[in-house]
């Protein structure tokens, strides 16, 4: 297995871990929210910042998975573009990334 295909899983083991105690955050799983209109304030917008973080998270995933499955083509290390290779360097530093930076700039 390639270490990108690694280091994609692993990632994506993290997104789904940090989606699942976003949810149990939503869902109250930690208790209920208090009584006093001080403290409902700011679980509201501790809840807006964890719907950002949430949404991030389900893009980031989505970004990996179709990383992934472009892996198991055999076409991961092509831009999905132009199909000319994708820089490796660009590969460390984006390991989801399906674009060459001549095409993500177009983009």
């Amino acid at each position: 297995m390639s270490d990108r295909k690694t280091e994609l899983q692993v990632l994506k083991a993290d997104l789904l871990a940090r989606l699942k105690r976003y949810q149990a955050h939503q869902h109250r799983e930690d208790g209920a929210i208090p009584r006093d209109f001080a403290e409902q304030a700011i679980e509201t917008q501790n809840d807006e910042v964890v719907d950002g973080l949430e949404a991030e998270s389900r893009a980031e995933l989505a970004q990996v998975n179709h990383a992934l499955e472009r892996i198991e083509a055999g076409e991961g290390d092509d831009c999905e573009r132009c199909g000319k290779p994708i820089d490796p360097r660009r590969l460390q530093i984006l390991p989801y990334t399906t674009f060459c930076v001549s095409c993500a700039e177009a983009r």
